[in-house]
């Protein structure tokens, strides 16, 4: 078991103002996975004073890019050498399969580093010749005060998205970590005070959604980034719009795979493992809705189903286990839901089904069965809502047009895909989707490309030059 009882606030270790902990749990077996601290108000207000000195009279804001840059990348340095261990904390703690976990904590080295090179290149300053001598100077600001509030499923992804475009702005950063995965955030919080960042330029504040909203409506906060649910999203927006804060938010989706007449069914069915189940299938960009021609429909129910019935479900620590269970709960419950739900509007169900998983050692955890529904309209609340949990939706359709008005019939617009045999029509059919990433045949994005959603997905650029943009203001002086 892990313990703190200090918070972060303003880069020091600070005796937290209230006695209040957070207990995090294991959802495999309910085991303790530590105590922490829960930040109170009192805290944030101490956070939020200490980043105002920051960025109004210290040092960090002032800094000439390169200088930031170094620090930055002598985090990203220390950050890289612990992802192994960071890994298997997050997985006790969150029940993300340790094959996951391992995978997206070792891929942040490469991310920091774009956000670095990106930084090295960034138009800082540029200068417009005018007439009669005069010129313009054209700079970005840092935006200011940046509060990030990140949800628990991809913890450390999720916080330097943020956090690492908005030091490298000159930005500084209060962090709001989820309740379930508040010992990591406590692990990090660690590797940035040992980074060396100026004083009071980082702070991380694991509490509940009381805090959250306090610290997001706060007077010293100049923007809000968030990732989370729509439902949460529209309640940011709400508070940040009162008080004119810049804000971004990536809030969740309902992605939809179209499989046209010709598509390798064999790369379908390996691709989505990774789309639609990885993760446990809590994930926003998951590939959740499987747009399938009738031509071939039973033969795409088929490859999918054959697909999920290989997957393990297991202890999340297991290297062999591809789905954990879920977050907690109240998670385990929703999922739940959602097949009944299923079941009760007339979906056939193929495989899986309400229940957990008949597996052995797994009693005491928060475990769904994987789930493939058939038959399904996309009137249906399982086509509809994010369910966030491995259960999916086989949709049929006639013509390739039927196909892009269903994937556009949502009010999400995150992720999604295509898959056929010729690459170049799929770029045609992507280019009708109304959604913020897409892939052709499980291509991989570019991770300096912007990563957001268009309609209740959200709004606003992560990853690349538009995610650093996002910590900016345009100033621009006559001389």
């Amino acid at each position: 078991m892990i313990t703190y009882d200090k918070l972060l606030v303003g880069g020091e270790w600070t005796t937290p103002a209230t006695t209040g902990v957070l207990r995090v749990r294991s959802p495999h077996d309910q085991s303790l996975v530590g105590v922490v601290p829960e930040a109170s108000v009192a805290d944030v207000d101490r956070a939020v004073t200490a980043a105002r000195e920051a960025f109004d009279h210290g040092p960090w804001p002032r800094l000439a890019p390169a200088e930031r840059q170094r620090v930055v990348a002598r985090f990203t340095e220390l950050h890289s050498a612990r992802a192994d261990e960071l890994a298997a904390l997050i997985t006790s703690e969150n029940g993300s399969p340790i094959w996951f976990t391992t995978w997206l904590q070792r891929s942040l080295r490469g991310y920091n580093d774009d956000f670095l090179e990106t930084a090295a290149g960034f138009d800082w300053e540029t200068e417009l010749p005018g007439e009669d001598g005069h010129r313009t100077v054209v700079r970005r600001a840092p935006v200011g005060v940046v509060a990030a509030v990140i949800p628990w499923n991809a913890p450390h992804q999720s916080a330097l998205v943020k956090m690492i475009p908005a030091l490298l702005a000159g930005c500084p950063v209060i962090l709001k970590p989820s309740p379930e995965t508040a010992v990591d955030a406590l692990r990090l919080a660690g590797i940035l005070a040992e980074a060396g960042f100026p004083e009071g330029v980082v702070s991380v504040l694991p509490a509940d959604r009381a805090v959250s909203e306090y610290l997001i409506a706060h007077p010293g906060v100049d923007k809000v980034a968030f990732t989370g649910s729509t439902t949460a999203g529209r309640r940011i927006a709400a508070l940040a719009g009162e008080r004119f804060k810049r804000v971004s938010l990536e809030l969740g989706g309902k992605s939809a795979s179209l499989v046209l007449p010709d598509a390798d069914l064999t790369q379908l069915a390996e691709g989505l493992k990774g789309l639609a189940l990885g993760n446990n299938g809590e994930a926003c960009v998951a590939h959740t809705r499987i747009l399938a021609p009738r031509s071939r429909y039973r033969e795409v129910v088929d490859a999918i189903a054959g697909m999920m019935e290989g997957i393990t479900v297991g202890d999340p620590a297991d290297p062999a286990t591809w789905i954990g269970p879920m977050v907690k709960e109240a998670q385990q419950q929703r999922v739940q839901s959602y097949i009944e739900a299923g079941l009760a509007e007339g979906a056939r169900l193929v495989l899986g089904g309400p229940g957990a998983p008949d597996v052995p050692g797994l009693e005491k955890g928060f475990y769904v069965r994987p789930t493939l529904f058939a038959d399904v309209a996309n009137t249906m609340r399982i086509a509809r809502e994010e369910i966030f949990g491995p259960v999916l939706a086989v949709i049929p359709f006639g013509t390739e047009d039927e196909a892009v008005a269903i994937a556009n019939d949502s009010p999400y617009g995150l992720a999604g895909g295509v898959w056929t045999a010729d690459p170049e029509h799929g770029l045609e059919v992507a280019r009708r989707i109304r959604t913020g990433t897409f892939t052709v045949n499980g291509a991989p994005r570019d991770m300096r490309s912007p990563f957001g959603g268009f309609k209740a997905s959200g709004f606003g650029r992560e990853y690349g030059p538009a995610g650093l943009s996002a910590y900016t203001e345009y100033q621009s002086i006559g001389v």
